[in-house]
């Protein structure tokens, strides 16, 4: 049977578009480097660390060259006034995401959503955050990331209520490092989202990629095409369909979607 390639919209289902806008937001290739997992990994110490602690740990890894670059940066961001950083800000994230580390490139996005104080930033801050748990199975990395991608995406819903994908991102964290004492968390989360939001596309998204993680396929097909259907314009609803169909066995329902899925992101 044929395996489809997904595209990176697969890193999540509003995740995944917001992340693509990330790379505008703040000039870097969302592709992410193949050394992005093994630079979140090293990063790992043996007890829990603070942005600051981490962000040194980074620095330390750094060829002498790359070292200087950041340097600069970081010189001409203490040159400018409070109000003239955020460009700065969104150079040095991107600068560390093209480095490889993930995890330093959310620390600085957190600071430009502090500075910004805007739900997209926090949006872009959160989806950088949940790329770096999802990129490395380092504990305490894993656990830092999915403390701050919540605590990011709590504050863009504070900011923005009525963006309904705010609280589905905050479930696909949790499906993505479950709380020990409640491993049915992300699933309760999006069950009581379903029933605020019975027409919302992005909460059965959300559910749909639950379903799949769990290899519920039929389960899967069906809330994909509920949120196809709500929303056909949504690029990740295709990428996951395709998959929820590859597992069920409908080769051509899956053919189709990867095709759908690949048309909507070309380069």
């Amino acid at each position: 049977m044929e395996m489809f390639v997904i595209t990176r919209l697969q890193i999540g289902t509003v995740l995944g578009a917001i992340v693509l806008f990330a790379g505008l937001y703040f000039g870097f290739d969302t592709k992410a480097s193949a050394d992005v997992k093994a630079a979140a990994s090293a990063a790992a110490p043996a007890q829990e660390v603070s942005p600051e602690t981490m962000l040194q740990m980074a620095v330390a890894q750094l060829p002498a060259d790359a070292s200087k670059e950041l340097a600069a940066l970081e010189d001409s961001l203490q040159k400018l006034p409070p109000d003239a950083q955020i460009p700065v800000l969104k150079r040095i994230s991107g600068w560390w995401y093209a480095k490889g580390n993930v995890p330093a490139a959310g620390i600085w996005a957190e600071k430009v959503a502090v500075a910004e104080k805007t739900d997209t930033a926090w949006s872009v801050a959160g989806a950088t955050f949940y790329q770096a748990l999802a990129g490395t199975e380092a504990p305490v990395v894993r656990q830092f990331s999915a403390e701050h991608a919540i605590k990011a995406f709590e504050n863009a819903a504070a900011i923005n209520p009525a963006r309904v994908e705010h609280e589905v991102n905050i479930a696909l964290v949790y499906a993505e490092n479950p709380p020990p004492d409640n491993p049915m968390k992300a699933v309760l989360l999006l069950r009581d989202l379903e029933n605020k939001y019975p027409e919302n596309a992005s909460v059965y998204n959300a559910l749909g990629r639950l379903a799949i993680k769990t290899k519920q396929w039929d389960r899967a097909v069906t809330r994909l095409e509920k949120a196809y259907a709500l929303d056909p314009a949504n690029p990740n609803a295709p990428c996951l369909l395709a998959q929820a169909y590859q597992g069920q066995g409908n080769v051509a329902k899956a053919q189709a979607f990867a095709e759908i899925c690949r048309s909507n992101n070309k380069e």
